[in-house]
């Protein structure tokens, strides 16, 4: 019944949190939008206390369920183990399935030497190193490289087909490209965990994975266990043959051993017994009798780390990394938008709601879910170092529309904190800079003025080349050098750019008809600032 029960939440969650991935329609995120926020490394570092004591609960009461159910690297992991079981892959061919698991020494030391060194990553801000570590960012980004094109793919061929029916159900998408190295890190990411899973089950998981290696040691505190019933059991050794994730011995004569810090509580040690001897029990560490997971027959080291030393391990990982806690368009049918030069930018621009690039460098793991679904293809993977594959904001395929708040709604970490549509017109992110020797006007003796007339906040006006003529100080109109009023209604025009009301959404980026580079782009700000 365990591993049933666990099997069905297991299903439901990997797919629900796939799906929040692919969705580029943003239907699913009120309905789904909650498992991410319930992964363990992000709900720490969003300070989510209500989900970090729930999980820890969770782990207390029933061990590590979380990694059998809520993670969904560790619920792929189990897929790519079940594939490695099947008997096309094994020996014996006359089994469905055949055991393939004996039990491993516990790899304490290494375990506890990553998770070291990810506390020195997370605290040392190197965001190159904890975005590779961690589990639910890792899953993210196979998703959004690696299956939603495809995904975006198959939507663009039924939209082309039901258009052809006369039924509009589904709308192409553009396909955005992601950088080499993001599709890189995920291929090599799935690789390897698909050549550990396959032949050795939960091998990531128990030795590599800092979530993993915390929640393990919790478990070892946990009132629920998969216990052996010594007056029962035979020792055939179907149990540890069947465990994927390697951590129950059997010797004849001796009591079986489980390392609670590596057991999953998946349940397949009891769905093979054919006695009933082990299965998921009532065993709160202070009672006597087989309540450890150390093997007296061997002087394992590895085995001897004391209960301070994790706890204080843990207790500074948890406490630092809380403390650092539409298709394009031409919007109104003026030149057809051809590919452009991103420009280089002094400052890179961070999504609004994200308070500072400061903020967001400290708590995004890159995980890609809000680039996945942001609907303007605005949001990019950083290729910086100091920014690994953290989102930036580039204008060359769209803008970010004033009435989108996507990304700050799907954001599980906190670092892209949810604001309403009325705050994110007034939260400065960057102001736009003119480039004179590309603007239009000078260059082809043409008026242009798209910028002034798509800026959502009237932050741009049109004034006359003419650099001799001088406003009226009290009626506005404009002045020769001997004060004559002057008809500029003829004249060329360029665009004069009020920073105080700028919010650097790029619409005038976007939109500006220069090529390759436009005449006006944006230079983002380091700290986000309210007009």
């Amino acid at each position: 019944m365990l591993k049933l029960t666990r099997r069905i939440l297991a299903i439901i969650f990997w797919l629900g949190i796939t799906f929040l991935f692919l969705d580029f329609t943003g239907t699913l995120h009120p309905y789904f939008g909650w498992m991410a926020k319930i992964q363990f490394l992000p709900s720490i570092l969003a300070v989510d206390i209500s989900t970090i004591i729930l999980l820890i609960v969770l782990t207390l009461l029933v061990g590590r369920i979380y990694c059998s159910i809520i993670c969904p690297l560790g619920v792929l992991q189990d897929f790519f183990a079940w594939i490695g079981k099947l008997s096309i892959f094994r020996k014996n061919k006359k089994a469905k399935f055949a055991n393939k698991y004996s039990y491993s020494k516990p790899k304490t030391w290494l375990r506890l030497a990553v998770l070291a060194l990810f506390i020195i990553m997370l605290l040392a801000s190197i965001n190159a190193g904890v975005i590779l570590l961690a589990p639910y960012s890792s899953y993210g980004r196979m998703v959004a490289s690696l299956l939603q094109p495809a995904y975006i793919e198959i939507n663009n061929l039924l939209a082309v087909w039901s258009a052809a029916n006369d039924n509009y159900m589904f709308y192409q998408v553009e396909q955005h490209n992601n950088p080499t190295i993001l599709f890189a890190v995920a291929a090599i990411t799935a690789i390897i965990l698909f050549i550990l899973a396959f032949k050795n089950g939960r091998t990531y998981c128990n030795t590599i994975c800092p979530v993993g290696t915390v929640l393990g040691y919790l478990a070892k505190f946990s009132l629920g266990k998969i216990k052996v019933e010594d007056s029962k059991c035979i020792q055939c050794g179907l149990c540890a043959q069947n465990c994927k994730a390697a951590c129950i011995k059997v010797e004849k004569g001796k009591p079986v051993v489980i390392d609670y810090t590596r057991c999953v509580t998946c349940g397949d040690c009891e769905t093979v017994c054919n006695k009933k001897a082990i299965g998921l029990k009532y065993a709160p560490v202070w009672e006597k009798g087989n309540k450890t997971t150390k093997d007296t027959s061997e002087k394992n080291t590895d085995s001897d780390i004391s209960r301070r030393s994790f706890l204080s391990i843990t207790g500074t990982a948890l406490a630092t990394a809380a403390i650092k806690a539409q298709e394009k368009t031409t919007d109104g049918g003026l030149a057809e938008i051809e590919d452009k030069q991103i420009p280089e930018r002094a400052t890179s621009i961070t999504p609004p709601g994200s308070l500072s690039a400061r903020n967001l460098q400290q708590h995004c793991t890159a995980c890609q879910l809000c680039i996945a679904n942001c609907p303007n293809g605005v949001l990019r993977p950083s290729q910086k170092l100091e920014t690994f594959l953290q989102p930036e904001m580039q204008y060359d395929k769209g803008y970010c529309r004033p009435e989108c708040t996507r990304c700050t709604d799907v954001c599980p970490t906190g670092a892209i904190r949810p604001i309403t549509k009325e705050e994110k017109t007034a939260i400065q992110i960057g102001h736009a800079v003119w480039v004179e020797k590309n603007c239009i006007p000078l260059t082809d003796g043409q008026n242009c003025g798209n910028c002034a007339k798509h800026c959502p906040t009237g932050a741009i006006q049109m004034i006359p080349a003419d650099r001799s003529l001088k406003r009226h100080p009290e009626y506005g109109f404009w002045m020769d050098a001997n004060g004559n009023r002057v008809n500029t209604r003829n004249m060329k025009q360029i665009p004069a750019i009020n920073t105080e009301k700028c919010i650097g959404c790029g619409s005038c980026e976007y939109l500006c008809p220069a090529r390759p580079f436009s005449a006006i782009y944006v230079e983002g700000h380091e700290q986000h600032r309210e007009i």
